[in-house]
């Protein structure tokens, strides 16, 4: 109910009282018609009180007022604002589902002054607000800023109809103008509420301005947005459509839609593909110039592969490592026996992998003689860390490319075998085995061994460039394991690059263990005796080793047990399965002739010869060396086809002996009329290196003084003019040999006490190592003496039947035994 100027006044003093009608998510202006559905009970008692209790102007009034929060479903007054919209119910139309829907136009601000007790519904007291416009010149510019504003806002917002702008042009009042306007807007609730509190019509309109401004610049932006998006559809469109013409222009010419179809392929795959960033970027510049190209054509092809290529490649698959070092040294001991050295350098890797999280991958490098299990225990380091295993062998190599790849120019380009190896395998942190190191040549194709700087180099070798891709490739996850027969032949700056770790032969226990173990029930399988029992004594295995077999490692124990195995199975076809138990006869049945004659000591005592010690690729050998005195004019002859080292070794011990003749009790005139003979039986094998001076030095005095040699000494070491003895390579292997043979007694140089750790303590307790400084310590030890620590001390007498006391030497022992 409304009433004139004077009676409105009187109604404001006391007050009006109306329902109350909460709004969720909406704000209703003066001058502002909204239909609202209803579905609340309270609201609905609300409603229906106002259309009952109509003023005299036949109008229902309520008051319309927002909740401060939509979801809250039972409102109480604090959750609704306090100020909101005297307006008129129009229309009211209850539905079939219970709501109501309701049609109610804004009329006038008001303010809730009292909430009146109603459980039904909200009764309020309100008080109108009366708006006062005094019209100035800025409110004047003001309405037509306004204006200006709301008629960009209506060019940019397709939402609003252009006929609202000729209906809001011809408002003149600033209230109804800021209400009118402020309906059409997109603003959050609290910007409206805000608003509709603004009693002032001209602070409202500079509220207005500023919301619309904010407003428009951001419908710019997303002019922009739209704008942009629309050409870039444009553009892939146009492309679209030329590819459907090219396709057709293609059809007619007879070519297939493969091409088309594979292109899109490698559009898929380089979608899913995680690779670095310049190979990604190459990948997308070569396709485009793939897009160009005829199918037929030859380069075609040749950018085909080119991609496929870097694709393909494992830029970031890796596989998780296995770090548990308990179950990593159990792997290692499952497969391999021994070999401590370089399981604990694996254990020590895998042990700070778990602490630091990332390191680069070691290069190792594996030096021992064939057959000691080299490129088994790479394997076993792959199965043991959980890593994918490759193996590239480098045995005669010779070409750069091989490693580096050729380049695109070349007709049949590949990468090289590393990235070949790595495709592989699928994992870009692989145990990556380079067998054969030291077997790599040179020739006019280039060094393979220099282009394996680079990638043997934990610092350099992230970003190793294949000549055919041209892209750097990360090598530093991977794991690289090198192996090697001999380090001469592995060039200094390449082995600079890598840790050498090396692989002695096995010892005749450890073989022993080795078959029982891992050989003899590999093999027995591999024959199809797994169900037989099988036993072959350890009387039969040494027979093999020393007879049949020649190495440090056990391949031709492998081999050979596999014979026996092969004799048997034919044995159990022709004559039944049953138990068999194989003994040392069996075993040289089976076997046949002895190949090798085992190196054993001497059985006596002897004038002249003596049991050295020399190393060989296949590990530790006895070699014997034999001096005798023949009349002549005094030359020294050596024989037995040695090296140029060795012959100096000689020389050098001949001239030691001279210097040193008095001491000897060697009388000089045997220099002038007799000629010495040095010989190192089995002549068909080449022999050289120094540590044979004081094997060659000891048989010289004995030959000369005609002292025997003890039969169970051995020695090694190289010797000087003054007499010292130097240290040498291989004592392990050395005194390995010396224990198989019998010997008793091992002369080494006293530098090399340091090695003796290497050796297995079983073997060390059954020699006695003597370490030696000077060549009177070895012929002490070496020769049959009466009074051994008077040898070489002082001058011995010349008296003619006495030691070397007269130049008229009888026959050497050496030739006709004593």
């Amino acid at each position: 109910m409304f009433f004139g100027r004077d009676d409105k006044k009187e109604a404001q003093k006391r007050g009006l009282t109306v329902p109350l009608l909460p709004l969720r998510d909406i704000i209703v202006f003066p001058h502002m018609v909204v239909p609202l559905f209803v579905g609340r009970e309270k609201s609905i008692a609300a409603l229906k009180d106002a259309m009952a209790h109509k003023g005299p102007d036949d109008k229902a009034v309520i008051l319309l007022a927002a909740q401060k929060k939509a979801k809250t479903n039972d409102p109480t007054p604090d959750d609704i604002f306090h100020f909101g919209t005297l307006g008129h119910v129009i229309q009211l139309l209850p539905l079939p589902d219970g709501t109501v829907k309701v049609l109610v136009e804004g009329v006038r601000r008001a303010k809730v002054k009292k909430f009146h007790p109603n459980d039904a519904f909200f009764m309020v007291e309100v008080e109108e607000v009366e708006e006062q416009t005094e019209k100035t010149v800025e409110l004047e510019a003001l309405v037509r800023s306004v204006h200006s504003v709301f008629e960009a806002f209506v060019k940019l917002n397709k939402r609003i109809p252009p006929e609202m702008l000729m209906q809001v042009a011809s408002i003149d009042d600033p209230a109804r103008l800021a209400d009118t306007i402020v309906a059409h807007l997109s603003l959050k609730l609290n910007d409206k509420q805000a608003l509709l509190e603004t009693e002032s019509p001209a602070k409202r309109l500079e509220k207005l301005y500023e919301l619309m401004q904010g407003e428009i610049e951001i419908l710019q932006v997303e002019k922009k947005i739209r704008t942009r998006v629309k050409k870039q559809m444009e553009k892939t469109q146009k492309e679209y459509y030329l590819n459907e013409q090219m396709q057709a222009i293609q059809k007619e010419l007879g070519e297939r839609d493969e091409f088309k179809n594979e292109i899109q392929e490698i559009e898929e795959k380089l979608k899913n593909k995680r690779m670095s960033k310049e190979a990604t970027l190459k990948v997308k510049k070569e396709l485009k110039k793939l897009r160009m190209m005829s199918p037929m054509s030859a380069e075609a092809t040749v950018v085909r592969n080119y991609i496929d290529w870097i694709i393909s490649l494992p830029w970031y698959d890796e596989t998780q490592d296995r770090l548990d070092v308990t179950e990593a040294e159990t792997v290692l001991n499952e497969d391999h026996y021994g070999l401590k050295k370089p399981k604990e350098r694996i254990l020590e890797y895998l042990a700070v992998q778990q602490l630091v999280k990332k390191l680069k991958g070691p290069v190792l490098c594996f030096v021992g003689p064939p057959g000691v299990g080299k490129t088994s225990l790479a394997r076993s380091i792959a199965r043991a860390t959980g890593r994918k295993f490759v193996r590239l062998s480098l045995g005669g190599v010779r070409d750069e490319a091989e490693i580096r790849g050729h380049r695109r120019t070349y007709i049949g380009a590949m990468p090289g075998k590393l990235i070949q190896s790595l495709k592989k395998a699928g994992s870009n942190n692989p145990v990556f085995l380079l067998d054969e190191i030291d077997k790599m040549s040179t020739d006019f194709r280039g060094d393979p061994s220099a282009a394996l700087l680079e990638v043997l180099d934990p610092e350099q070798n992230h970003n190793f460039n294949d000549h055919y891709l041209d892209l750097d490739y990360d090598l530093s996850k991977v794991m690289f394991i090198c192996t090697a027969n001999t380090m001469h032949n592995i060039p200094g700056p390449l082995q600079d690059r890598m840790e050498v770790i090396r692989i002695a032969g096995y010892t005749e226990p450890e073989k022993l263990s080795i078959a029982r173990r891992y050989l003899i029930p590999k093999e027995q399988e591999a024959n199809g005796l797994a169900d037989l029992k099988v036993d072959i004594s350890d009387p039969a295995l040494r027979t093999i080793i020393h007879r049949y077999t020649r190495e440090s490692g056990v391949r031709s124990l492998e081999r050979e047990i596999g014979g026996v195995f092969r004799k048997i199975a034919r044995d159990v076809l022709k004559n039944g399965k049953r138990d068999i138990e194989v003994d040392r006869k069996m075993a040289m049945k089976f076997l046949g002739t002895p190949r090798y004659r085992y190196g054993v000591a001497e059985r006596e005592d002897q004038v002249g010869i003596v049991t050295g010690l020399a190393w060989t690729e296949l590990g530790g050998e006895i070699l014997t060396t034999e001096a005798t005195v023949m009349p002549g004019k005094g030359k020294l002859i050596i024989t037995g086809k040695l090296g140029e080292v060795m012959q100096e070794s000689a020389q050098a011990a001949m001239s030691y002996v001279r210097s040193r003749a008095e001491r000897f009790g060697i009388d000089r005139k045997v220099f002038e009329n007799y000629d010495i003979h040095v010989h190192l039986p089995e002549g068909a094998i080449p022999k050289d290196g120094p540590s044979a001076g004081v094997t060659i030095c000891t048989a010289l005095v004995s030959a000369l003084t005609r002292v025997l040699i003890r039969r169970d000494v051995a020695m090694t070491g190289e010797i000087t003019l003054r007499g010292r003895v130097l240290p040498i390579g291989g004592l392990k292997e050395k005194t390995l040999a010396a224990h198989r043979a019998g010997i008793k007694t091992v002369l080494i140089p006293k530098a090399n006490k340091k090695d003796l750790k290497d050796i297995p303590l079983k073997i060390r307790k059954q020699l006695r190592i003597v370490p030696v400084e000077f060549v009177d310590d070895v012929l002490r030890e070496a020769l049959v003496l009466e009074k051994p620590e008077e040898f070489g001390r002082k001058p011995a007498t010349t008296d003619a039947g006495k030691l070397g006391g007269t130049t008229e030497l009888p026959a050497s022992p050496a030739v006709a035994p004593a």
